[in-house]
């Protein structure tokens, strides 16, 4: 009878255990996606500031009202350019985690019919 009662309890550790290793699989493809991300976004400030620094500088250069208007309106141009690249960024990031959770589920819990 104890032979049985092991016998039908043994799918359950392992079952549980293949949930756990599933988990911790999806936490670091989820940690490596957050710091490439994270990487990606300090650069990308790092950008910005250098483009309003830039500006700064050319501002305080300029001679005449039009030369400082063709500046703003050139780092605005870029800084809408940029605002783009951050939404098609953004989406790209989404899209990988959402990627990472859904290739982990089916691995970590059994289907309901099994």
């Amino acid at each position: 009878m104890t032979s049985k009662q092991s016998d039908a309890s043994t799918p359950f550790p392992k079952a549980g255990e293949e949930q756990m290793d599933a988990m911790a699989a999806m936490q670091k493809d989820l940690l490596d996606v957050y710091e490439r991300t994270s990487r990606a976004w300090v650069s990308r400030v790092k950008s910005e500031v250098n483009l309003w620094s830039e500006l700064a500088a050319k501002l305080s250069a300029t001679r005449s009202v039009p030369e400082a208007m063709e500046s703003y309106q050139t780092c605005v141009a870029q800084r809408l350019q940029m605002a783009a690249e951050d939404g098609r960024q953004l989406l790209d990031e989404c899209q990988k985690i959402t990627q990472s959770i859904t290739r982990s589920l089916p691995n970590a819990w059994p289907s309901g019919g099994n």
